[in-house]
């Protein structure tokens, strides 16, 4: 993703995978929370993939990090409740 580094011109410090069908846990991916950030890129560790969504925590949070409920899709969105536990 160009222009996404520190610095203008300079590429994405992260490598995501944006496709759904090759979705595995441990892969890290773009996710964004509209209700709340519009389109604003967030990154995201993928925990399990399920039939539907995807299980994933917010990237560098670890073990400890709040476990949320995405859609299965190229970037997927979080609902705000999910994201940040409010309605």
């Amino acid at each position: 993703m160009r222009g996404m580094g520190e610095n203008p011109g300079e590429d994405c410090p992260f490598a995501f995978n944006m496709d759904p069908s090759t979705f595995k846990p441990g892969d890290l991916i773009s996710y964004r929370v509209p209700e709340a950030f519009g389109d604003m890129p967030f990154v995201g560790e993928i925990v399990s993939v399920e039939q539907d969504h995807i299980v994933l925590r917010h990237y560098g949070e670890g073990g400890d990090g709040t476990l949320m409920k995405g859609s299965l899709e190229d970037r997927p969105v979080v609902s705000k409740q999910e994201a940040l536990g409010e309605d």
